[in-house]
């Protein structure tokens, strides 16, 4: 699903240059995209390979690996593609930092009373807080 969610995202990357942000933006998404293909497939290819082969029926309970175990040359390729997709991941997820310092967002709290189980009005009128703003 983060595979899919990935290619919907750069499509929609495609269709925001240069309105939103450069080619750039999406050249570097569809490359963490292709990246992320390719160790899908590759750990699908592996792990299927590895469950339905000759390596034995305790195969799925296996927890501890030793180089010299069948099918331990396609549990390594299976880890390696593993890490490799949550990496591009990483990747694609820190893309967003351009777009979203684009947002700004402001929070403006009033408090109607001393604590937030009185029932007594609060002393202090219009006191205004700015959580969350460039201007302070």
């Amino acid at each position: 699903m983060g595979s899919l969610y990935m290619f919907v995202q750069t499509i929609l990357s495609y269709q925001m240059q240069p309105k939103i942000h450069g080619k750039q933006v999406f050249w570097i998404r569809l490359l963490l995209v292709i990246w992320c293909g390719v160790s899908a497939f590759s750990m699908l290819t592996c792990s299927s390979l590895l469950y339905n082969g000759s390596f034995g029926a305790d195969i799925v309970q296996k927890l501890h690996w030793n180089p010299e175990d069948k099918g331990y040359v396609l549990h390594m390729i299976t880890t390696a593609a593993e890490w490799s997709m949550s990496l591009s991941f990483f990747g694609f997820f820190l893309t967003y930092i351009r777009d979203f310092q684009k947002i700004s967002l402001r929070v403006e709290a009033t408090l109607h009373g001393l604590t937030l189980y009185d029932t007594a009005p609060c002393p202090v009128n219009n006191e205004r807080t700015w959580l969350l703003s460039r201007d302070v």
